[in-house]
């Protein structure tokens, strides 16, 4: 018997423009249920597909805009993200953003989740930005608990963070969504902090993000099963 689908996973539709996210999901059907749609797919038609598979197929939406600019700025983007009903938002986690965030999704179900660090980026990549020094992990964790403190409705984190993140007080409550995810056995990628599935939810994730693993594979729809096979084990 198939397995139902679980929104724990959540399938990262990082293909060239909506006919082919359309084609991806209509391939995993009924195995996935929420989806993420991010900025490389925004001029190929991302925010239609977004409100397509939203209204007209009931899918849950995770928009990954990671918006950062001044406060009105980025309060005037969300409150037009807001319209259209979707799920889960990202924005930097700095404070002052995300509170502009809140401000533009109030009246909405719209859930606004901070990064903290891109799970693309080490100790290198934090020193060629001048990012300030000390361990990766600790600066996650701060930038996590900042921006919950000023009013994230959660976090993306690395799944080496997770649990970290779950045990800060101001987490109490709050989302926790982790990229980074790999089956066993797959590819890394351009991804450097990495955890397997079941990794990731034991370490007191909320929602995993998986994106290569399943539309690259030859049966996409096997893929996402095999996925949530291993999210059904924790």
């Amino acid at each position: 018997m198939p397995l139902p689908s679980d929104d724990r996973l959540i399938v990262a539709l990082d293909v060239p423009n909506a006919l082919a996210g359309l084609e991806l999901a209509r391939q995993l059907g009924d195995t996935v249920s929420f989806y993420k749609i991010g900025l490389g797919m925004l001029t190929g038609g991302g925010l239609a597909l977004a409100n397509e598979l939203k209204q007209e197929h009931g899918k849950r939406i995770f928009l990954d805009m990671k918006f950062f600019d001044i406060g009105a700025t980025v309060e005037a983007a969300v409150r037009g993200i807001a319209q259209y009903d979707l799920d889960f938002l990202t924005v930097h986690g700095d404070p002052h953003v995300v509170r502009a965030a809140r401000e533009g999704a109030r009246g909405s179900n719209l859930k606004i989740l901070g990064v903290t660090v891109l799970t693309s980026l080490d100790r290198r990549d934090l020193d060629d930005g001048m990012i300030l020094p000390g361990d990766i992990a600790q600066i996650t964790l701060e930038r996590a608990a900042r921006a919950l403190d000023a009013g994230a409705d959660g976090v993306i984190a690395s799944p080496q963070e997770a649990a970290a993140i779950r045990a800060l007080n101001e987490a109490q409550g709050k989302l926790i969504v982790t990229p980074g995810v790999r089956p066993a056995g797959a590819a890394l990628g351009d991804q450097k902090r990495v955890a397997t599935p079941a990794q990731a939810l034991a370490e007191g994730a909320d929602h995993i993000v998986v994106g290569r693993p399943i539309w690259k594979a030859q049966d996409p729809a096997e893929a996402a099963r095999a996925v949530l096979a291993e999210i059904a084990s924790v």
